[in-house]
């Protein structure tokens, strides 16, 4: 989550900058049906997107201030909101410590979880056990809730603080934090619940995403251009790969080749080729790109964009933005609902 002090209504369109072309994009599967869920951090709220349509639905209010991040139940029925706070991470303010439950099809709130104390929930995954896995921040642990019963069955230290984003393993075994201000990254054991090993990274790292394979995990350092590639094995940084700019959030496609990466800094999007190891490609977007997410279909990512009210849609085969979509201010969190 990246902490704007102003919020600007721009809409831009840059041209595109190539860099080098990769050969081609990732297989494309059929088309997949969907929502695209958008926080909007900057008006509390979760906006409900129609990716096709290329508009923003609804939005459904927070119940509390503010949500960065969210996650979409496995039936794509339910909308999974941490509320976080008033502030950036590390940053003085309100601590959050509920979790908002919405059913997308009615576009209410279902119920809002309490988790007992001030914890600045951010990021939540669901784990391929059906657990939703939510970092806290505050308590420096990952509290695990049974959706079903929307009771907490657990918690998990990470053994750092400011653990502010997480990415779990395809067979829900081990999952990798982003600890911000130490820098450093957890890997932890998620049926033990402990943590295997704390791997330095920097002196200030964000956000932090798997390969398609698992075998690297992908964080990017905060002070210098470049980004940290972790061997999940030997649970050491392997090597870094140099940036046009200052990294933020990234995302690597389902056929393991490329890795997309948000250059906060610089207003563009960057394309690693994972065999290079080398950014091959940049992509003008909106001002300050956060997060990504691949559709299932491979087809498209989208990143979301928090000072400009957009979400640029990245064609995958062309390496073109296809399309702005409108979201609400500050937009940030992406998820996928699948539809029937």
């Amino acid at each position: 989550m990246f902490q704007v002090r102003s919020w600007v209504n721009l809409f831009v369109v840059l041209p595109l900058v190539v860099v080098a072309s990769p050969s081609s994009g990732p297989s494309r599967g059929p088309a997949s049906k969907g929502l695209l869920l958008v926080a909007n951090k900057g008006e509390h709220t979760l906006g409900i997107v129609d990716p096709e349509a290329g508009r923003q639905l609804a939005t459904v209010p927070e119940s509390g201030i503010t949500g960065h991040e969210v996650a979409a139940s496995p039936d794509g029925r339910t909308a999974w909101v941490p509320i976080y706070g008033n502030s950036g991470v590390g940053s003085p303010g309100t601590d959050g410590k509920t979790l908002d439950v919405i059913d997308i099809a009615s576009r209410k709130r279902l119920a809002t979880i309490d988790l007992g104390r001030p914890a600045r929930p951010h990021c939540a995954v669901f784990g391929p056990n059906g657990m939703l896995y939510v970092t806290t921040e505050l308590a420096d642990s990952i509290t695990v809730i049974d959706p079903h019963t929307q009771k907490i069955i657990g918690t998990i230290p990470t053994g750092q603080g400011e653990s502010h984003m997480l990415a779990i393993t395809r067979d829900g075994k081990r999952g990798y934090t982003s600890n911000v201000h130490v820098g450093t990254v957890s890997a932890i054991d998620l049926v033990g619940r402990k943590v295997i090993a704390v791997i330095p990274v920097s002196r200030e790292a964000q956000r932090i995403a798997l390969s398609a394979d698992d075998t690297m995990a992908f964080t990017a350092d905060q002070e210098q251009p470049r980004l940290a590639v972790i061997d999940t094995t030997a649970n050491t940084v392997k090597t870094w790969v140099p940036l046009p700019g200052i990294a933020y959030g990234t995302k690597a496609t389902p056929d393991g080749r490329w890795l997309i990466v948000t250059l906060i800094a610089i207003k563009k999007v960057g394309v690693v080729d994972l065999k290079t190891m080398k950014v091959v490609r940049t992509v003008d977007v909106p001002p300050k790109p956060q997060e990504v997410l691949v559709r299932p279909d491979s087809r498209v990512a989208y990143i979301s964009c928090d000072a400009s009210r957009k979400v640029a849609v990245l064609n995958l085969s062309t390496w073109k933005i296809d399309k702005l979509i409108d979201a609400g201010k500050g937009a940030d969190g992406l998820a996928w609902a699948k539809s029937d």
